[in-house]
């Protein structure tokens, strides 16, 4: 199995996949190599690379929301799913008020909050998803959700992922992006859902390669036989990898596959 995180790892800047990695991810599935997409992105801004790659052909799956929400993709259904309560949801918006923050969630496939931001605009063109923009984020948020995304300018935004896991270490907290703190039920990470994956496909831990570039990516780069970072990786995270290669933007996860798997 070869697990693959999206944005800045398998995609390029302008969010396509390169002929070069789609050659090499295609081969490694006719050799019967699962690839997994597992991405912090909704379900929905996942599908359409996920059938690029032919993946629902190949009996693959995709984690999303940061490993909160599995899907098989043969059959179009939710292997697992585990959500924030709407009262954990109602908590991180207080605290996003006092520490001065953005906060968005999803509710039916939208994106959800109470203020504009260049950041929450970057969320928008990353997933295409609806922004609804709502006087009241607590009266808009009545069930429960999937994750939350406290937003900012990245070197405020580390001090608040510092405080945030001291404040509620009963939930799962981690950097997607240096302005996307995500947060998901406790216990929920990339490397819980690969786990989840790997059982179910009979696939031994040393047989797994898992690809990625940033903070929600590290446990399934330490869980995996194999972890690695691509070029750009977030620079305080490159030696806590087996291997690096090639930036998103030439080719790294071709790099991987070439080297690990048809080799």
């Amino acid at each position: 199995m070869i697990v693959l995180d999206m944005d800045d790892t398998l995609l390029t800047d302008e969010h396509t996949i390169s002929e070069e990695n789609a050659e090499m991810i295609f081969k490694a599935q006719e050799m019967g190599v699962y690839v997994i997409l597992a991405s912090g992105r909704p379900t929905s801004a996942m599908t359409a690379y996920a059938k690029e790659l032919k993946m629902d052909f190949y009996n693959s799956f995709m984690i999303s929301y940061n490993g909160a929400v599995i899907t098989d993709l043969k059959e179009d259904t939710i292997l697992f799913e585990q959500t924030l309560t709407k009262e954990q949801i109602h908590e991180l918006h207080d605290y996003s008020l006092k520490s001065k923050t953005h906060i968005i969630t999803y509710i039916n496939d939208a994106i959800v909050s109470e203020t504009d931001s260049e950041y929450i605009d970057v969320e928008k063109h990353i997933t295409g998803l609806e922004h609804n923009k709502v006087a009241s984020f607590k009266e808009a948020v009545k069930t429960n959700a999937v994750k939350c995304i406290l937003l900012e300018e990245p070197s405020y935004l580390k001090t608040v992922e510092d405080d945030l896991k001291l404040a509620m270490p009963h939930l799962s907290v981690s950097m997607s992006k240096p302005f996307f703190l995500e947060v998901a039920q406790n216990g929920i990470d990339k490397a819980n859902s690969l786990k989840i994956l790997a059982k179910k496909l009979d696939i031994h831990q040393s047989e797994i390669i898992a690809v990625g570039n940033a903070g929600n990516d590290l446990t399934m780069i330490e869980y995996a036989g194999l972890g690695v970072w691509v070029d750009n990786v977030t620079p305080e995270l490159r030696d806590k990898g087996d291997v690096i290669v090639a930036s998103n933007n030439d080719h790294g996860v071709a790099e991987v596959i070439r080297r690990y798997i048809l080799n």
